[in-house]
């Protein structure tokens, strides 16, 4: 009895939840039908609903959405600018580097240009002038001081001749082919050259020592004159170069006279200008034994 009891209860139970669902069931299709129906005849009247349900769901979305293909694109766009910058940034340094090339030449170009105006100054303003010519090698390694030049003597150069930049003096021609010659540098251990003070009358000569430099040994010995930077220019004696070209600068003073750099750097001289002997008679007469007559 107590099992048949307990079976009718639970049957009744399971018939009350089924009633209840029919009956919720049937209560919200009815709600549906009278808000269709409501909507249907007057649509206005759920404006609000949908503008909420709007705010509340579809903005938030729309803007998550439109947010996210915005960053989608912004990254696309910053890693397409940024591969696009790289390119251009290689372009732009081919072209800066290409241009300090040009740069560089064109300094070059306006270097050699001012280097040839002072030479057609200088052969302008001589008129003993044989040869204009590059220098096209010079030693520096020994104590021997030698320089090429682009001139022989099918260009009119001869032994003994000077030989002399824009700046000042560079040596004079110690051997001569057809097309070649070679030059005494000033510097070289065997260069004797009778020079002057550009501002006083004290005379010296200039000797080289071999390692670029010029020892000056004053002729009058006693209270050294002689000041840093006083400049050295021919004398004019022994015939070979004209007076007045500048030779050194003095860069030490010593007791019998001073250390001086030359002005005309062999290193850095691209054109000369071979000219012919100031006094070739003086050197004519030198050259004779002191026994021999004299000419009437």
């Amino acid at each position: 009895m107590a099992s048949t009891s307990r079976r009718s209860s639970y049957s009744r139970r399971a018939q009350y939840g089924t009633f209840t669902g029919y009956v919720v069931a049937g209560i919200g299709a009815l709600i549906g039908a009278v808000l269709l129906g409501l909507s249907l005849w007057q649509p206005d009247s759920f404006s609000g609903p949908r503008n909420v349900a709007s705010d509340l769901i579809v903005q938030p979305v729309g803007e998550a959405s439109a947010t996210a293909r915005t960053s989608g694109q912004s990254l696309f766009d910053a890693i397409s600018g940024y591969l696009e910058a790289g390119g251009q940034n290689a372009q732009l340094k081919k072209e800066v580097e290409l241009a300090r090339i040009r740069l560089a030449e064109a300094e070059a170009v306006s270097q050699e240009n001012a280097r040839l105006k002072e030479l057609l100054s200088l052969t302008e303003a001589n008129d003993r002038s044989v040869a204009v010519t590059r220098m096209i090698g010079s030693t520096s390694s020994s104590s021997r001081r030698f320089a090429y030049i682009g001139a022989g003597s099918s260009d009119g150069v001869k032994p003994g001749m000077p030989v002399r930049s824009a700046r000042g003096v560079v040596g004079r021609v110690l051997e001569v082919s057809s097309g070649t010659a070679r030059i005494l540098l000033l510097t070289d251990s065997q260069s004797i050259l009778p020079v002057r003070s550009a501002d006083e009358d004290v005379v010296a000569f200039a000797e080289g020592r071999g390692d670029g430099l010029l020892q000056i040994r004053l002729i009058n010995l006693g209270v050294n004159p002689l000041e840093e930077g006083d400049m050295l220019v021919t004398s004019g004696s022994g015939g070979y170069y004209e007076p007045g070209i500048a030779v050194a600068i003095v860069t030490e003073v010593t007791d019998d006279g001073a250390v001086a750099r030359i002005v005309s750097d062999p290193a850095a001289t691209n054109f000369v200008t071979v000219e012919s002997i100031w006094l070739p008679e003086t050197i004519e007469s030198a050259e004779q034994p002191a026994d021999a007559p004299l000419e009437p």
